[in-house]
């Protein structure tokens, strides 16, 4: 189980990431770009922007968990996350997921991004 304060706590962690509002809602951005939303559609969510076939495999196995977000948000990768019922590691790895899909290249080859990439190894992550 995971609460809004542990969420926003994984995506600060993150290289460089800034906590601003869109929408009336807070969300967590890299370089400008927005990767995760917090307290959408409702206190009870948050959205992270995953790649479409992360977000078809979290969809198809934890349905009770992911949900696409409506419309073309959803069909780019746009994933809402139920946070009472989300594992916290999976949602750390799916936020690097997520800040790696909008980090500015520079970023990508830095040694912090690099000892993310390290713990980035979580039970029931496709990643390799």
């Amino acid at each position: 189980m995971m609460t809004p304060d542990e969420f926003r706590k994984l995506a600060l962690r993150l290289p460089e990431t800034v906590e601003q509002q869109h929408q009336g809602h807070p969300d967590f951005r890299v370089g400008g770009k927005v990767f995760a939303t917090l307290g959408w559609p409702d206190a009870a969510w948050s959205m992270v922007k995953l790649p479409t076939e992360e977000q078809k495999t979290r969809v198809t196995t934890q349905p009770g968990v992911f949900e696409p977000a409506p419309g073309a948000w959803g069909q780019r990768g746009s994933t809402k996350i139920r946070l009472a019922a989300a594992e916290i590691d999976l949602i750390e790895h799916l936020l690097r997921v997520a800040w790696g899909n909008v980090a500015p290249k520079r970023l990508h080859g830095s040694r912090t991004v690099r000892e993310h990439r390290e713990r980035a190894q979580t039970p029931g992550t496709t990643e390799t």
